[in-house]
């Protein structure tokens, strides 16, 4: 509150100010230390967004018109829809089982497939932090600077996450990060990208305040966009830096909890770091229920058209004309959410794969069945600040409560 306070009496209420650049400055300082090793020197700019963040950053991996994006499938639609705002063509990847993430080996095999098939390498790579879990980033580099194509790292989930003591988004090129509301730390809206160098940030400023000229006038000579981020929620933010390693130890506490809860529940797994080189924030906790797990009412899953808001204010549906779709998570995974929600208990289903969304239905795509059997059996459960270990047990119980 003083920092916002600060901004009303000086009255810097705009889309820039001294909060934003605080807060870029505690950014920097966060994400550039390294566990045992000499701190990075990223440099990191303020946007509206996170998904302003992805736009940019393939902006400045020179993405146009007819080019391909190599992009992770297992994913929220942000990471992809800005490739499409380019004229772009998302090509999507599937994960592989240990991390949920995009799959080393079928990247390769999208980029040779890809030049083969249209004489020319994609423009870039986006690996996901899916609910803050590191991906393969070693392989996913080597893959990538052997071909030359840039990584744009989508860490918008995964911020704190660490593989082998670096900060997600400090790998690549460039690497988003979002401050949306429901986030490890939030602005209420916003997010950042993470730049290689002070030249490369100034770069993304550029563009992101309308690519004015530097004339007394307004000259524009490229076509820019209103994407810098507000001194008001910059304030927010630099508030939030003061918590942020609460918040995560807070994730990484309930995400433990769960774990010796659930442990003796046969057929329910949370998803948990693979190896000590991966540090998930756990942004949030997600767990797979096998098929063969029977939960009451899943006889009468999928009977009725979900209508009104789904996911909070920002989750407002478009009304749907039918309650089934061709791929969708399994009965007894929609049973499981529907008996949480009668306990008064928001959980929901994994990221729906992007090469199953109906509007990518004819992109390119190099599946191997991994995300979309995750789909079918995962769900994510509460894990925020406010999540108390009475809550946490009240959520297992619930659980326990709902299987037969």
């Amino acid at each position: 509150m003083d920092f916002i306070q600060e901004a009303f009496d000086t009255n810097w209420v705009v889309p820039m100010g001294p909060n934003v650049n605080g807060f870029e400055r505690d950014l920097e300082e966060f994400v550039n230390r390294r566990e045992g090793a000499e701190p990075l020197h990223k440099s990191v700019v303020g946007l509206s967004a996170g998904t302003a963040a992805v736009h940019l950053a393939l902006l400045a991996c020179g993405v146009q018109p007819g080019d391909e994006v190599i992009v992770q499938s297992f994913t929220f639609c942000a990471s992809s829809h800005p490739i499409t705002y380019l004229g772009a063509v998302p090509v999507f990847v599937d994960s592989e089982r240990e991390s949920w993430n995009m799959d080393p080996e079928l990247l390769e095999e999208a980029i040779k497939d890809r030049i083969e098939k249209t004489g020319r390498k994609p423009k870039a790579i986006v690996p996901v932090a899916l609910y803050g879990m590191p991906y393969q980033i070693d392989r996913i580099m080597e893959i990538a600077d052997r071909y030359g194509i840039p990584v744009i790292e989508d860490a918008a989930e995964g911020l704190g996450s660490r593989y082998k003591g670096q900060v997600l988004g400090t790998f690549g090129k460039y690497g988003v990060l979002s401050f949306n509301g429901n986030k490890m730390i939030t602005t209420s809206g916003g997010g950042a990208l993470i730049c290689e160098d002070e030249a490369a940030k100034n770069g993304i400023l550029f563009f992101a305040t309308q690519a004015r000229e530097s004339y007394p006038y307004y000259q524009h000579e490229h076509i820019g966009y209103n994407y810098r981020m507000s001194n008001i929620c910059a304030g927010i933010g630099r508030g939030q830096m003061t918590v942020i390693n609460d918040h995560i130890a807070h994730h990484k506490h309930v995400q433990e909890l769960y774990c010796e809860l659930l442990k003796d529940v046969k057929g329910v797994t949370m998803h948990c770091n693979p190896t000590p080189d991966y540090d998930s924030n756990y942004w949030l906790c997600a767990a797979v229920i096998d098929p063969e797990v029977k939960v009451k009412g899943q006889e009468n899953a999928y009977r009725q058209v979900i209508t009104g808001a789904v996911g909070g204010a920002a989750g407002v549906t478009h009304a749907a004309t039918c309650a089934t779709t061709d791929c969708q998570p399994n009965d007894n995974v929609e049973a499981m959410r529907v008996a949480l929600d009668a306990a008064n208990i928001e959980a929901r289903p994994l990221w729906k794969p992007m090469h199953r969304q109906p509007v990518y239905r004819n992109n390119p795509a190099y599946v191997n069945g991994v995300s979309e059997d995750l789909f079918h059996k995962g769900i994510c459960l509460p894990a925020g600040p406010w999540v108390t270990d009475d809550d946490v047990r009240y959520i297992v119980d619930a659980i326990k409560a709902a299987i037969i």
